[in-house]
């Protein structure tokens, strides 16, 4: 099984790239949420100079947020520092469009930039809208080494229903997942395996990985300890932020929500944000990257354990296995800014894969 780190970029974030190179983890993958972290593209330019081995990806990149062209140009320039070993994550949007107020955008849009990204990184002329007006382009100087449309770029969709989970069969691509209890990561990956069956690929050609947050507890050590809060909580305040976007903003759930008292507690405690007309830019502060201190009332020992690899470090592993032996060919854990030390712990687990 593969092992990866995922990581809500910081400019400087090569050196925990570099560090779990050496501890053998396979993959690295660069949240693109402009509005929250650094921007991915520099921090993977950087990380590529200090890395040879570890794969880089976008984790993931977002169509509304950077034009097809941009998105080809700079996939290119990344391949040309680390031939062959760049990864394009995409999705429809979670947390860098509702940082902004927005919902995800349409399946069938983002169909159509992948489509376009790599019909540039073919070398092709395709047709690119763009303020209302259509326009053939195409990388003119690609005999240049300014970039690298050469060596592959792999393609996986973070899908996360039928239609995109689909879509990823449909382009024989990877698939990405956000995992927190385990049941939950074999259904998931079950159904993402009846898509790709149904287009009529081989199993053994199915790439899938697991995202997930979480902390390796001492013995004794509650989930909610302040460093399994710091490590693993960002995750269950997710569900927290969900619940707040979808009833005060208006925005179409995602998943079927969870109705527990911490989560119609915050969303009431979220009714005081402010400005009234942009709640978002206080609930998204902190997404992912830190539980904010007034958020820490509502982010439980439950919680945490229920949305996140929480537990011993046997326990950890059990449930990794699981995962493997349900079909998933990676499991990539989330670190969060301050805690990099962390790396050592799920390096110890990865190693038990190896």
């Amino acid at each position: 099984m593969d092992f990866g780190i995922a990581i809500p970029t910081w400019a400087d974030c090569w050196k925990v790239v570099q560090r779990a190179e050496e501890l053998g983890f396979s993959h690295a993958w660069f949240y693109d949420t402009q509005m929250l972290s650094a921007d991915c593209f520099v921090a993977m330019g950087a990380a590529a100079v200090h890395t040879k081995k570890i794969r880089l990806g976008t984790g993931v990149l977002v169509p509304s947020n950077r034009i097809a062209p941009v998105t080809a140009n700079a996939l290119a320039s990344l391949n040309q520092l680390a031939p062959g070993r760049v990864d394009f994550g995409v999705g429809t949007g979670f947390t860098a469009r509702r940082a902004m107020g927005f919902g995800a955008i349409k399946v069938k849009d983002m169909e159509t930039y992948v489509h376009q990204v790599y019909g540039l990184l073919r070398r092709e002329t395709v047709a690119f809208e763009m303020e209302g007006q259509t326009r053939k382009i195409r990388f003119l100087n690609p005999e240049l080494p300014v970039f690298n449309t050469t060596d592959p770029i792999a393609l996986h969709f973070s899908a996360f229903g039928p239609r995109t989970r689909a879509l990823t069969a449909k382009f024989k691509a990877g698939w990405i997942d956000f995992v927190g209890k385990v049941e939950n990561g074999v259904k998931e990956v079950q159904a993402m395996q009846a898509a790709w069956r149904d287009a009529g690929h081989a199993m053994s050609d199915l790439y899938t990985t697991a995202f997930a947050l979480g902390c390796v507890l001492k013995d004794g050590e509650p989930a909610d300890s302040p460093r399994a809060m710091a490590q693993a909580g960002p995750r269950a305040a997710v569900m927290l932020h969900r619940a707040a976007d979808e009833a005060l903003a208006g925005l179409k759930p995602g998943v079927a929500m969870l109705s527990t008292p911490e989560i119609e507690g915050y969303v009431e405690y979220a009714r005081g944000f402010e400005p009234k007309d942009a709640p978002y830019l206080e609930n998204h502060r902190g997404h992912l990257m830190f539980v904010k201190e007034q958020e820490k009332k509502f982010v439980t020992a439950k919680m945490i354990a229920e949305t996140s690899f929480t537990a011993s470090e046997a326990e950890i592993k059990s449930r990794i296995a699981a995962l493997r032996d349900a079909g998933y060919s990676q499991f990539t854990i989330q670190l969060i800014p301050g805690h990099e030390a962390a790396i050592e712990d799920w390096g110890r687990i990865a190693k038990a894969f190896m």
